[in-house]
């Protein structure tokens, strides 16, 4: 009597898999390297978009992280009471202008070193060979800018 082995083959190669498996090392690694800095991937990128587009409002940087208005509310509370942003129109009823203060200025250039250390670490000469092509990839697919989302479909 013959048993067969039924332990399972590898399961079939998957972009998404890989992607998600990759995406949750750079987040690991990136919380880790910006955590001295009292920074988080999210404030990091809250703070990137009021750089990118100053006076933004609340409705304008929820739909730029794609969080909702209250979430930003609540983020960039906390952003101001550390000093790092300020809102010029602070009257009730104007129109939100929330901008990055220098030291907020400061700690996103901080931060921009600490994301190419991780970048690399992650993708550089010295990475992984299919981790650097992966990283050139990327590059080469938003060497023009990172398209603007479309609509979804009805």
């Amino acid at each position: 009597m013959t048993i067969e082995n039924a332990r399972p083959g590898p399961p079939p190669i998957s972009a998404s898999i890989i992607v998600l498996t990759l995406a949750r090392k750079v987040e690991s690694e990136l919380g880790a390297a910006l955590a001295p800095l009292d920074l988080t991937i999210a404030r990091l990128g809250l703070l990137g978009h009021i750089s990118g587009v100053p006076g933004a409002s609340f409705s304008d940087l929820a739909r730029m992280s794609g969080i909702s208005v209250q979430s930003v509310h609540t983020a960039v509370k906390a952003l101001v009471a550390a000093g790092l942003v300020r809102d010029r129109m602070a009257r009730a009823g104007s129109a939100s202008a929330i901008e990055l203060t220098p030291k907020g200025s400061r700690l996103l250039r901080k931060a921009e070193r600490v994301v190419a250390e991780v970048d690399d670490r992650l993708f550089g000469a010295e990475a992984d060979p299919i981790r650097r092509q992966i990283g050139a990839a990327i590059l080469a697919a938003f060497a023009d800018g990172i398209p603007a989302p479309r609509p979804a479909r009805k």
